[in-house]
């Protein structure tokens, strides 16, 4: 059945806030519609809605009730119909394909929607923390079942009384007019988080000046590209507080007033805020997923919803969407996505708009085509790590063998020991052990090369032998038994065998570690990022503190950071998970080709081989060495 009415009311009770609202609907008969207090709160006194009733509704005090699941609802704007119930949300699939062959390496299926539950609230709080949390500083508010309001970044049992009936109240630094678009993995291995990141979507901000090259400020930049109306009335609060501050400090008491004042300002805010544009504020992803494009991924999600939903007010039509954020300096997901770097605001920051409409992809392209300080690309980050000198030449193995000696004794065992050994014969021998034998081949220039072969089979010795040959070193481990190896003089070489040749961590902290290898601030984040560590908060932390899983990531950064035209690693990826292994093993992939750098990486593992996708394998096993090259599809 479907009806039409008229909103009477709205209720968001203070203790549910964001995840829970009332909506009341004169349509003849009195309705009252349970959804969420962030959709509730935009509705006004008369809005005209539709609504079409999919269960029977409940009766409760001389109103129809519906809740969550019985309903859906529309409202008209000038008009115009806007969905607003059930809230939106969209299946997604996050496809990983090999750069090199196109083949399919993994998939994610992910929705994406609106967040609807309180446990939607709280997990975005877990998410959050990843970035602001320490001892000092919480994410969240928190209220107890006896009134009593705390921090935490999780739930937990009250702090004052110890209650356990405690429900989110606010995500801090998130405003009234805030919306929270989530996506949910929703096939998972147990260990895998539910809500792999959340967008963060509010109105424009009210004003919005650029600082010119010369340290100028021009005043109301936004109204001088696009239409006024298309960023007022914009969600001011602030405003609406000082207008109103000096008639009720006659009332109350100064601090009591600005409580009053408060909720107010925030209503009557929330009533008048009517733009064609939206902000991303937040996108916060998962730090074990950045990597994997799920950045990029949120803010597609989050594009579509604005558009659809007319998110956050529901009312004019959209037609931009803008974000500001210091972070797009040294990441361009933003950018992947399509946004356009225009400017900066008087403080500095970079601000980046993504048109909705033809007609502001037009205002867009002709302010960057006509202003006289635009980046005349609309671009922001440049890639900093850049290009290595590449190998003057290939590495050359001609009739490279490898024997290890060692001798047997008994000599000064336990007698009972020593007895036991004889009885297999064992008194005094020469054992010499063919590692490799005859090895012909060339490494070229520029190609990624994953060595593979049993335990002890040599895929080490041969890592030591290049090693050696590069260093210039005479050691006997270090030097093949006969042949010879050739190695470019131009060889930069960069190593990591366990327990040999590991980077050197001190007490700096991990940025400031690779920042000092590398020299450029830019690209010592774009190697972290690469190298999987993308979580802003593990830049400050000190190896020491890292687990073993993220030292592993640190160690391939600090290689990585070196520059080296000769990248030598072994147990590639051994202690990181199935999926985290394929992500760093794609990534580090991406940036060894990019760079033009060799690379003979060692793997006992079939998915990190895949993600590596490597120019050939070698198999190494047995004295032997065979090359493989990729198959030809």
């Amino acid at each position: 059945m479907i009806v039409r009415g008229k909103v009477t009311g709205n209720e968001i009770p203070r203790f549910k806030h964001r995840w829970f609202g009332v909506l009341e609907v004169d349509a003849g008969e009195k309705y009252r519609l349970y959804m969420t207090g962030n959709a509730a709160q935009w509705f006004l006194t008369g809005d005209e809605v539709e609504i079409e009733i999919l269960s029977k509704p409940k009766e409760k005090n001389g109103f129809k009730v519906l809740d969550f699941d019985d309903y859906r609802l529309w409202k008209f704007y000038n008009g115009e119909k806007i969905p607003v119930w059930p809230l939106w949300e969209k299946e997604l699939e996050a496809k990983r394909y090999s750069p090199l062959t196109g083949e399919l390496l993994y998939t994610y299926k992910i929705q994406a929607r609106e967040a609807k539950y309180e446990s939607d609230f709280e997990a975005i709080a877990e998410l959050e923390q990843y970035h602001y949390a320490s001892q000092k500083e919480k994410v969240a508010l928190w209220r107890c079942e006896n009134g009593h309001i705390f921090e935490a970044n999780t739930k937990g049992a009250c702090p004052v009384c110890g209650s356990e009936d405690v429900h989110i109240l606010e995500i801090k630094g998130s405003t009234p007019a805030s919306r929270f678009l989530i996506l949910e993995l929703v096939e998972r291995e147990e260990y895998e988080p539910r809500i792999l990141s959340y967008v963060r979507v509010d109105p424009p901000i009210p004003l919005m000046h650029r600082r010119l090259p010369n340290g100028e400020i021009e005043k109301n930049i936004r109204e001088k590209v696009f239409p006024e109306d298309w960023f007022h009335p914009a969600f001011w609060p602030e405003r609406i507080m000082r207008e109103l501050y000096e008639e009720l400090k006659k009332k109350y008491k100064k601090r009591v007033a600005r409580s009053y004042l408060w909720e107010e300002a925030k209503w009557k805010a929330l009533k008048e805020t009517n733009t064609a544009g939206a902000r991303i504020a937040r996108v916060v992803v998962h730090p074990d997923y950045r990597s994997d494009g799920l950045g990029q991924l949120s803010v597609k999600a989050a594009l579509e919803w604005i558009a659809e939903r007319r998110i956050p007010e529901m009312r004019k039509r959209k037609h931009i969407v803008e974000t500001i954020a210091q972070m797009a300096r040294y990441n361009p997901f933003f950018e992947k996505v399509g946004f356009k770097f225009l400017w900066e605001t008087a403080s500095g920051r970079p601000v980046l708009f993504y048109p909705l409409t033809e007609e502001a992809k037009e205002y867009i392209e002709r302010f960057l085509k006509e202003d006289p300080y635009a980046p005349k690309d609309g671009r922001l980050w440049r890639p900093s790590y850049g290009k290595v000198e590449p190998l003057s030449g290939p590495i050359v193995f001609k009739d490279v063998s490898k024997v290890f000696e060692s001798e047997l004794d008994v000599k000064g065992l336990p007698d009972e020991i020593r007895e036991l050994l004889e009885a297999f014969g064992v008194r005094h021998r020469v054992i010499q052990r063919p590692v490799l034998r005859n090895l012909n081949f060339e490494i070229k220039p520029g190609e990624l090369i994953a060595v593979v072969g049993a335990s002890g089979a040599g895929k080490t010795t041969l890592l030591r032998l290049i090693l050696g040959a590069a260093n210039g070193w005479w050691e006997e481990r270090f030097r093949p038994t006969t042949g010879e190896i050739e190695v470019p003089k131009n060889v930069k070489v960069s190593v990591m065998i366990p327990g040999e040749f590991e980077p050197s961590f001190g007490t700096e902290s991990i940025l400031e570690h690779v920042y000092r290898k590398i020299g450029d601030l830019n690209a010592a984040v774009e190697v972290l990022n690469r190298a999987g560590l993308s979580d802003a908060v593990l830049y400050r932390a000190k190896y020491s503190e890292l687990s073993t899983g993220q030292k592993e990531r640190a160690r391939i950064a600090s290689l990585l950071a070196e520059k080296p035209n000769l990248l030598l690693i072994d147990e590639f990826a051994a202690h990181l998970d199935t999926l985290t292994a394929m992500r760093v093993a794609r990534k580090v992939a991406e940036i060894i080709r990019e760079a033009g750098i060799t690379a003979l990486i060692i793997t006992h593992r079939p998915e990190v081989l895949k993600a590596l996708d490597p120019d050939r394998v070698l198999f190494v096993g047995y004295g032997t060495a065979r090359v493989q090259g990729k198959e030809k599809s």
